[in-house]
This record gives structure tokens, sequence and C-alpha cells, in this order.
């Protein structure tokens, strides 16, 4: 089978990440970043053209496919770019500053039959992919709610980087709080009433270093979810709780610590119950897992799978948060 090709828009730490973990159906041909110095980098590193300009690099025959992976505020627009072009893209999360940059994402994608998925890659990751098992296998019973907590905690300088910048797509609820509600949404359904409160607690900047999450679903099905910058330590922790039984996820390899899933399963007396442990200490495949199946729905023109609604649904609970808050930036 021939592979496709594929270029990478975007070198910086995501970029390498998705080079690194190209199954062997992709084959790189070129990549493109403003930063010259970084982009010629990447070039020598993995065997591509360097472009000169995304139009360069969309112009050639040779690319089927594309990887968005840069700053926030330019998914959308490059996206929409590739698109045209006629190319496939898997664009990283949130794919857009808000839901009028997705929905327009989505009107380029239907009037191109091209498959665009969003980068949600903590859906592949093994603990997950293990949670959905024993989920759809009944294990845990009618679930309930989830807590989650999701949090980093910076670096000197951080304040002065893009993530500060509102015009930039910045702040903890629109960069890792993606994920858990992603996540939430996939395991509870649709969210009907969202409340929240999110502040500013440590980093001098103008968008909130905390986001502090309450969403319902029409059944009153909750998450509870905390995304966070002053987490001093990095730490991935969420608890499924179904009325038979619990799951427990922690961590996310590297310095978030190994990844592993414990299932607590409720006894008839009840008390302390018995318990399962997982534990994945292999590096991270889920950058490896997510572009394996992106090339699935290539190759089956598999259109309706891709997570552009996914994307959707998280950005309107973004903005009906941002709607219910009393924070001073929103």
């Amino acid at each position: 089978m021939n592979k496709i090709g594929i270029s990478i828009i975007g070198t910086g730490n995501i970029g390498y990440k998705r080079a690194k973990s190209l199954p062997k159906s992709l084959e790189i041909i070129s990549c493109f970043d403003i930063d010259k110095k970084q982009r010629d980098q990447f070039a020598i590193d993995f065997n591509c053209k360097a472009c000169s300009s995304i139009k360069e690099l969309l112009n050639n025959k040779e690319v089927s496919a594309v990887i968005v992976s840069t700053l926030h505020d330019t998914l959308s627009e490059i996206t929409i770019q590739s698109i045209i072009a006629g190319k496939h893209v898997l664009v990283e999360k949130p794919a857009g500053l808000n839901s009028n940059e997705i929905q327009n994402i989505i009107y380029h994608q239907k009037k191109s039959q091209k498959v665009v998925c969003v980068g949600f890659n903590h859906r592949y990751h093994p603990s997950i992919m293990k949670a959905r098992e024993i989920i759809s296998e009944g294990k845990l019973g009618e679930i309930m709610f989830i807590r989650g907590r999701y949090g980093h905690g910076g670096r000197v300088g951080y304040d002065k980087e893009w993530r500060s910048f509102p015009e930039k797509g910045g702040g903890e609820l629109l960069d890792q709080g993606p994920h858990l509600i992603d996540i939430s949404r996939l395991i509870l359904g649709d969210f009907a009433n969202t409340t929240g409160f999110m502040n500013t607690f440590f980093w001098d900047m103008s968008v909130d270093d905390n986001a502090f999450m309450i969403l319902k679903t029409k059944e009153e099905k909750c998450a509870f979810l905390h995304v966070s910058c002053t987490e001093w330590k990095n730490m991935f922790s969420l608890e499924i709780y179904g009325k038979i039984g619990k799951l427990d996820i922690k961590g996310l390899g590297g310095s978030y610590g190994v990844e592993e899933i414990i299932h607590y399963e409720m006894q008839p007396e009840m008390g302390p119950p018995p318990s399962k442990k997982w534990i994945f200490d292999e590096n991270d495949k889920s950058w490896f897992k997510e572009l394996d199946d992106f090339v699935y729905n290539i190759q089956n023109d598999n259109l309706e799978s891709a997570t552009l609604y996914d994307a959707l649904a998280v950005h309107k609970v973004i903005e009906d948060l941002k709607k219910n808050t009393k924070y001073d930036n929103y």
C-alpha cells in the first residue's frame, strides 16, 4: 500500500510529538513554521522539505494530508486553507478560538468531503480506553458523576508566553479544559447546564490560570472539573463513579506520573471494595494511535468519524461557562 504524504504546519513541541509518532502508512513530505530556524531544524531531523510559506506547502500534489499544530489563534484559518487546497486535516485541539470558527471549518469540510479530525489525543491514552471498555461492559452500572483534575505548574516567564494572551487563545479553560470536557462528555453525554468559576490567582496575565467547572447533562449526571497552571507538581486525575463501582485514573506518563487505572467493585454488603489495577508504564502511544485512526478514516472515506462536532460541543460548553462566570476578563 502506498504511503500517504503528509505535511506538518507548526514545528514546535506538538509538531515534533506528531512527527515522532507517525504510523508507517504516513510519510512526512514537508513542513512549515514562521520560525525559519525551527522549521529548518525540523526538516533536517525528519528528512523533509522546509517550505517558505503555507501556500508552497499546500501546492505540493505529493501532500495528501496536513497536521496543523500552530497556536490557537491560527488553527482554524490554516485548517480551512488546507481543506480548500484539497487536503485531509488533523488539527490540534481546540481547533479554533470559538464555536463560530469551528462552524466555519465544518462548512468547508462538508463542501470538500475531506476527513478533518481534531487532536483529542487523551482519548487514546490506555487508561481512558480501558475505562471506556469497563463502562461499556456495565461493570460500573449507571454512571452518576465524574471528578477530574488536570494541572501543571508553568515555568519562569510563563506569564509572558502566548498562553497568557486572550487574543492568542490563552487561559487554562481553553488550554487544558477541552481535554477534560471532551472525555467527560464522551462518558456522560452532552451537557445541558454549566456553571463555573475562573480566576487569575498567581500569574501576572489577563487570562485565567485556574478554571473550576460543574457540568450537568439533562439527566443531571455531573462532571466536576478543575484545570490549573498553578499545580506545582504536574498531575492528572479522573474519577468515574457508577452505582456499582468506581474507576480511579491517575497520571499520563512523563512528568504527570505513571499512568494507571484502578477499578473498585462495590459488593452487596458494601464496605471496602476489592480492586484491580492496571499500570501503563510504556511510552505515550496516544499520538500514534490517534494518527493511525486518522489514516484509517482517510483510507475508508470515513467522514462521519471526524471529531469536529465534538470540538464544537466543547467550545459551546466553554462559551456557556464564560457567559455564566463573573470573571472580568471574559
